[in-house]
C-alpha cells in the first residue's frame, strides 16, 4: 500500500448499501475518513431486481460522502456475491532473468501475467488474481520473492472469474450513478482478514456470512482461496417465517426474533407465554416461546443443510477443519453455532477476529473491502479516483483498472 492512497469501498447487500472511505496513513494503517449506508431492496435472493433503486442508493451515498470529506468521488471498489464467482487454481514456474541479481519485480509481474493465462469459460471474465505463495528453487516458500537469489520460482495463485452478465448489470448501475468501478471483489475474500483470527488465517476454514437475505460461503485452505458461493436465504427469511406462521407484522416478527433468538428448542430454559400484539387470529394471540423457537430452528436448519449440500457436492467438505460464522442475520441468535455443528458435523464458532468488534456490523463488509484492497501485494495502483475527469466506457474501465492491480 502507498501512504496517502484513498480507497472507496462499497458493499451492495440485500437490505442496504454501505460505503467506507479509508486513507493509508503514515503507519500503513487504514484511517477511516467516512462511513455511510442506506436501505436498499434492489437485490432479492442474490439477483438484481431493481437497478434504479440501487442507482438511487449509490448516488445518495456518494453525495453524502462527498459532502463529508469535501472531495469529489469518481470511482469505488465494489463487492460481488459468491454465486457469480468461480475460482480457478493455477501455478507456473518462471526463470529469473538474472539469478545473480535476485528475483526482480519485473520477474514477478511476468509470472503473474503467465499464471492468469487460463482457458476462461464462456460468459466469465477475470476480475482478480490472488497470489498464494512463491516457491524458490531450493524449495523455500515465501510470500514475496523479490530480491531472493534463485534461478527460478514457482507461483501459486487463484484466478478469480466473474459472471459477465452480472458485471454488465453492475456497470449499467454505476454508469447511471456516474461512478466508475475500480474493481470487483468477492465478499468472503474481502472479509477474510477481518473475520478470521491469526490461527484461522492459516487453517482450512469455511467462512459463512449470514446476512439479511443471503448466506455467503467462502472456503480457504490455508492461504488459498478455494471456493465461494451464495445461498439465497438469511436472517430476513427467519423473520418472514415468523410473520407468516404466527400471522403477525414483519416488525413484530423481527422484534421477537431478536428478543427470543434461539437456534435450538432443546436449549429453552423457560417455556414462557408470549403475547402477540399484531396477530390477526384471535385464537392465537398467546403462544409458547417454544413455538417461536421451533420456527427459527427450522429455517436455520435449512440454511445449514443447504450449505452442507453445496460443499459436499463440490467435494470440499472433508478438507474443512473449522467453520466461522459472521453476519447480522445469525450472530444475534443464540446457539446458532451449535446448530451449525450438528448439521455440518464440523466445529463451528462465532467469529472472534481481533478487528471485527471494532467495526459496526453495517459497515464490516465495506470496511473489509477497503482493507483487502489496501493490502494487495504487487499492486501498481490502488487508490480510487477522487479527481474530476471524463467518464470512459465503464465496462472497459473495470477491466483496465483490474489490469493495473499488478506491476506493468
Amino acid at each position: 500500500m502507498a501512504i496517502g492512497d484513498i480507497i472507496v469501498g462499497m458493499d451492495i447487500g440485500t437490505s442496504k448499501v454501505s460505503l467506507v472511505i479509508g486513507e493509508v496513513n503514515n503507519f500503513n494503517q487504514i484511517e477511516v475518513l467516512c462511513t455511510t449506508s442506506c436501505r436498499c431492496n434492489g437485490i432479492k435472493k442474490g439477483k438484481i431486481v431493481d437497478e434504479n433503486e440501487i442507482v438511487a442508493a449509490v448516488s445518495k451515498l456518494i453525495k453524502e460522502a462527498e459532502s463529508e470529506i469535501e472531495m469529489e468521488i469518481n470511482s469505488t471498489y465494489v463487492t460481488i456475491p459468491g454465486k457469480y464467482v468461480t475460482v480457478v487454481q493455477n501455478s507456473i514456474t518462471k526463470e529469473a532473468k538474472d539469478k545473480y541479481s535476485g528475483i526482480s519485480g519485473k520477474d514477478v509481474s511476468n509470472a503473474i501475467s503467465l499464471v492468469k493465462d487460463i482457458d476462461v469459460p464462456e460468459g466469465m471474465q477475470i476480475i482478480d488474481i490472488v497470489t498464494d505463495e512463491f516457491i524458490l528453487d531450493n524449495g523455500k516458500v515465501v510470500g514475496d520473492p523479490v530480491g531472493s537469489l534463485s534461478s527460478n520460482f514457482t507461483i501459486k495463485a487463484q484466478i478469480v472469474l466473474a459472471n459477465k452478465d452480472y458485471m454488465k448489470q453492475l456497470a449499467n448501475i454505476f454508469r447511471k450513478a456516474d461512478i466508475d468501478i475500480d474493481g470487483l471483489v468477492p465478499i468472503t475474500l474481502a472479509e477474510r482478514s477481518l473475520v478470521l483470527d491469526g490461527n484461522e488465517l492459516n487453517d482450512n476454514v469455511m467462512l459463512l456470512d449470514i446476512g439479511a437475505g443471503n448466506t455467503e460461503i467462502g472456503v480457504f485452505e490455508g492461504l488459498s482461496f478455494s471456493y465461494t458461493n451464495t445461498i439465497p436465504l438469511g436472517g430476513d427469511s427467519i423473520t418472514n417465517d415468523i410473520a407468516l406462521v404466527l400471522n403477525i407484522s414483519t416488525e413484530e416478527a423481527d422484534r421477537l426474533k431478536h428478543q427470543y433468538g434461539l437456534a435450538l428448542k432443546s436449549f429453552i430454559d423457560n417455556d414462557n407465554e408470549i403475547l402477540l400484539n399484531t396477530c390477526k387470529d384471535e385464537n392465537k394471540r398467546v403462544i409458547k416461546s417454544s413455538e417461536l423457537i421451533e420456527i427459527i430452528e427450522a429455517r436455520i436448519e435449512e440454511i445449514f443443510s443447504l450449505v452442507n449440500k453445496d460443499i459436499t457436492a463440490q467435494g470440499i467438505k472433508q478438507r474443512i477443519n473449522n467453520v466461522i460464522l459472521t453476519g447480522q442475520g445469525i450472530t444475534t441468535i443464540n446457539k446458532s453455532d451449535v446448530a451449525g455443528k450438528i448439521i455440518l458435523n464440523i466445529p463451528v464458532k462465532i467469529s472472534t477476529g481481533r478487528l471485527i468488534s471494532t467495526v459496526r456490523p453495517e459497515y464490516r463488509t465495506a470496511y473489509s473491502l477497503v482493507r483487502y484492497i489496501a493490502s494487495r501485494p504487487f499492486a501498481k495502483n490502488l487508490s480510487s479516483s477522487i479527481d474530476s475527469r471524463a467518464k470512459e466506457n465503464i465496462v472497459q474501465n473495470i477491466l483496465a483498472r483490474i489490469k493495473e492491480f499488478f506491476y506493468s
